[in-house]
C-alpha cells in the first residue's frame, strides 16, 4: 500500500468513524440512556439556575436518561457559554442561559470566545424576566418625569445601580439616560441584591431591579416603583405604570432565559428538545415556580428564539454605541 493509499485509508477510516458514533441520531434514537449535561453560566442559586435545575429534573425523566446541571460561571457568563459553543453537536449538552451572554456582552468585548449566533442552534425561548424603575422611599421623586425633572436640574449628580457592568439592568439605566438626554452615573455592584441594598439606604438614586427582587421591598414601602419596562402592567404592580404610560413609547425591556444547544445539533434532536421542554413548561410546578421567580413564561419555537435574540444584539449594540461604553 503506497503512502497515499495510506493516507486515503486513514481519511476514510476517520470519517466511518465518526459516521459509526453517531447511528443513534442518524436513527432518531437520541437520547441513548447517556446523560445529558445542561450548562448554566452563573453560580448557583440564581433565577438562570434555579429554573434550569426544575426543567433539567423533569426533562431527564421524560427523555428517559439524566440531565445534570453544571455551573460554569465566570466573566459575565462567557466561560459557560463558551465551553457549550465548543462543545460536540451531539444534543448531550446544552446552555440554559439568559439575555446577557448571547445579546449584551458580544457587544461589550473585543475578543469573543464564541459567535453567539453562528455558534448555537436555538432551542426555545423559556420565559421573559420585566424590571422595575424604583427608588429609595426617602427620595422625592415619585414618576418618572419628576426623576429626569431632577436628572436635568443635577447634572452627574443623579446615579443608577446595576448588578455589573453588561448586565441588562445597567443597559436600562443607559437607555433611559439617552432617551432623556441626561447626565447621570452608572455605580455597578456585584449582584443585584448589594445594588438594591444601595438603593435602599440612598447610596444611589435608582435602578432597574427585577420585579420579583424588588417587589418585597416595595410592598414594605421600602422602595418605590416609578414604573414598569414590560409591555403592560403587571398583576404583582397594578398600580404602576408601564415605562410606555410614563411617556416612553419605545422602553419595552425584559430579561430572557433560553436554552440553546451547539450548532450543528441534528434538527430532529433540536425539535425533540423544544418539544419536551415547552411541555414541562406548562407543569403546574413549573408555572408556580416561574411566578415566584417573577418570570413570564413562553416556550418559543427555535426560530422565535433567533428573531428575539437577533433584534436584542442589534438593540443594545445600538445603546452601547450611542452611550460611548468603550469594549473591553
Amino acid at each position: 500500500m503506497t503512502r497515499m493509499h495510506r493516507r486515503r485509508f486513514g481519511a476514510l477510516g476517520l470519517a466511518a468513524l465518526a459516521a459509526a458514533s453517531m447511528p443513534a441520531l442518524a436513527q432518531g434514537q437520541w437520547p441513548t440512556g447517556r446523560p445529558i449535561t445542561w450548562v448554566v453560566p452563573y453560580p448557583p442559586g440564581g433565577t438562570t439556575d434555579i429554573l434550569g435545575r426544575a426543567i433539567a429534573q423533569r426533562l431527564g425523566a421524560s427523555l428517559g436518561t439524566t440531565v445534570i446541571v453544571d455551573n460554569k460561571a465566570g466573566a459575565t457568563g462567557t466561560i459557560g457559554s463558551g465551553f457549550v459553543a465548543r462543545s460536540a453537536p451531539d444534543g448531550y449538552t446544552l446552555l440554559g442561559t439568559s439575555i446577557g451572554p448571547q445579546a449584551i456582552v458580544p457587544n461589550l468585548l473585543q475578543k469573543m470566545q464564541y459567535d453567539p449566533v453562528g455558534a448555537f442552534a436555538p432551542v426555545t425561548l423559556i420565559g421573559t424576566i420585566p424590571h422595575v424603575l424604583v427608588v429609595g422611599a426617602a427620595q422625592p421623586m415619585r414618576t418618572v418625569a419628576d426623576l429626569v425633572a431632577q436628572a436635568k436640574a443635577r447634572p452627574e449628580e443623579l446615579s443608577f445601580a446595576s448588578g455589573g457592568s453588561g448586565t441588562i439592568l445597567q443597559m436600562q439605566g443607559e437607555l433611559l439616560r439617552l432617551q432623556t438626554g441626561t447626565r447621570m452615573t452608572h455605580v455597578p455592584y456585584k449582584g443585584d441584591t448589594p445594588a438594591i441594598q444601595d438603593v435602599l439606604a440612598g447610596h444611589t438614586s435608582f435602578m432597574f431591579a427585577p420585579v420579583a427582587a424588588a417587589l418585597p421591598h416595595i410592598q414594605g414601602g421600602q422602595l418605590r416603583a416609578l414604573a414598569v419596562t414590560s409591555a403592560a402592567r403587571l398583576k404583582a404592580l397594578p398600580d404602576v405604570p408601564t415605562m410606555g404610560q410614563a411617556g416612553f413609547k419605545d422602553f419595552v425591556v425584559e430579561q430572557w432565559q433560553a436554552l440553546y444547544a451547539p450548532a450543528g445539533t441534528p434538527s430532529a434532536v433540536v425539535q425533540k428538545l423544544n418539544a419536551e421542554v415547552v411541555r414541562h413548561l406548562k407543569d403546574p410546578e413549573i408555572a408556580a415556580m416561574a411566578d415566584k421567580l417573577g418570570v413570564t413564561l413562553v416556550g418559543s419555537t427555535p426560530q422565535q428564539l433567533a428573531d428575539t435574540q437577533k433584534a436584542d444584539l442589534a438593540k443594545w449594540a445600538k445603546v452601547i454605541k450611542d452611550a460611548g461604553i468603550k469594549p473591553e
